[in-house]
Formats: C-alpha cells, structure tokens, sequence
C-alpha cells in the first residue's frame, strides 16, 4: 500500500467517524411554530339579485327573408309581381297628376272667381308660418288686383290653443283685406275636410284654390271630386328641408287622396250649413 492508497483509507475512515458521530449528536426537529397570519378578513355584501323579468315584446324576432325561386319561370314571375306593385303605388299620383293637369294657374292668368280657398299650413308661436303666410300673400294679392271678392280660410282649430282661421284672419287684415270679406272655417283638418265642407257647408261651387305647389295637384283633385270647380294656384318657396319633406309626403298622402275620391267619406265634422260665403258677396255687391 503506497502513500496515496493510505490517506484516502484513512480519509473515508474518518469520514465515516464523523459521520456516525453526526449522527449519534444529531437533534429532532421540532415543528416549526406556525406564523401568524397578517390577512384582513375580507368583509362579503351579499349581492342583491334582481328578479328576472322577461319582456317578450323587447325581442327582436328572427326575420326570414323570401328565397329568390330557382327556377326562370319563377323569377319571371316574382318580377311581373313586383312591376305590379310599383305601378299600383304610382297610380294614384298618376291620377292626382292627371285631374288637375289643366286646372294650373299663375298669379297673372287666374280667371276672375268671387271666392279663394287658402289652406292652412301651421302656426308658429300663434301666427301663420312661413308657408303658410306666402299663401295668404298670394291671396292678398289677388284680392287688391280683382280677381277675387272673398277669401274662404280653411284650418284647423281642434284644440283651444291653436286656431289657424283667427290667425289667418289677422294675416289678411293686416294686409288690406276687409273682415267682411274673409270667411272662417274651422274644421278643416285635412284637404278632403276642406273641399267638402267648402261646397255642403259653405256652398262654394268655384273656386280659386291657393296652396304650394307640391300641395295643389292633391287640392284640386280633391275639390273636383267633392263638386267644386277650381283652379290651383301654386305658389312658389325656395326649395328647403320643408318643401323636401312636402314634396316627399305627397307621395304617401296620394293614396289616401285616391281613397277619399273613391268612397267619398263624410268629413270629421260636416255640422250644419253656413251663409258666411253668401253674405260676404252680398257685402260685395254681387
């Protein structure tokens, strides 16, 4: 056994002295002594549950829209369909357009008639609007050049608040029409309203009708069917949002003109005859 031989068998030997020696002296483990805690209890609000209410009619149903048909015969037949359609939608603007094609005028051409039918056409804080005071201008003109002897006003006065006839009266009163001359009616709610109340309540059978023009083929459609002879008078507005809307709504309000023609309904309120025509002309001298 050489020198290196014999250290390391001296080395492991005293290893394993010290070893066994570890492990004769060596302690139990005690448990560790548990560490207190540093957390705050959290604090839990029971949440308050809202009963579930079901509203059905917030639903948005699921909408199927049609599936085209397959075959050419179909097709051929969903565009037929659908060019009746459009030609029934247009046909009562074709009518309106066509009743009072040549019943057209202008402020200088308009035949002489002893009355004029103004419409109304909304108050703003009580006095006649924009549109509304073109037209009475309008009258008030045909009146100074003598054309016309009486001014029928024709609006709606439904509620206590809102009289259009007063305020239209006022209009022309202050523009050189004499209050004898103008007559008032204050169930006109509507065109058709209007034009038959004009010829069984007021008896008018002609007329000059004065309204804008994207209103006057309905108005003269409308009193021809109702037996009044008349002629629209048109008058012209710059082309705003409000003549837009008019415009557009003309479109819609033809349908319902169609109908009002075709099964001729009693007005709102027809109520009892009224000579305020008869002795506007007596005054007049006709």
């Amino acid at each position: 056994m050489n020198r290196i031989t014999a250290r390391r068998v001296l080395s492991d030997d005293i290893g394993w002295g010290l070893g066994d020696m570890n492990m004769r002296i060596r302690r139990p483990r005690l448990p560790r002594p548990a560490r207190p805690s540093l957390r705050v209890p959290s604090l839990r609000v029971p949440s308050a549950r809202w009963p579930r209410v079901r509203v059905p009619f917030l639903r948005v149903p699921s909408v199927r829209w049609p599936r085209l048909p397959r075959t050419r015969r179909g097709r051929r037949r969903a565009v037929q369909a659908l060019m009746l359609l459009c030609a029934l939608a247009l046909l009562p603007a074709t009518w309106m357009y066509t009743a009072a094609d040549d019943r057209l005028r202008t402020a200088s051409d308009v035949p002489p008639t002893e009355v004029a039918v103004v419409f109304g056409a909304g108050l703003w804080d009580g006095e006649p609007s924009p549109y509304l005071a073109h037209r009475l201008d309008a009258a008030a003109q045909l009146y100074r050049a003598g054309r016309i002897e009486v001014v029928l006003v024709t609006g709606d006065n439904s509620r206590v608040d809102y009289d259009e006839p007063d305020a239209m009266r006022r209009y022309l009163t202050e523009r050189g029409v004499p209050d004898e001359r103008i007559v008032s009616d204050y169930a006109g709610f509507d065109t058709w309203d209007s034009c038959v109340r004009a010829r069984k309540i007021f008896g008018v059978d002609r007329a000059v009708l004065i309204s804008q023009g994207f209103h006057i083929r309905r108005a003269v459609a409308l009193c021809q069917t109702a037996g009044v002879t008349s002629y629209g008078l048109g008058v012209d507005d710059r082309h705003d949002v409000t003549w837009y809307y008019g415009s557009t709504r003309e479109l819609f309000a033809a349908g319902k003109a169609a109908l009002d023609a075709l099964f001729q309904p009693d007005p709102h309120f027809l109520g009892p005859k009224e000579p305020g025509v008869a002795r506007a002309l007596e005054a007049a001298g006709r």
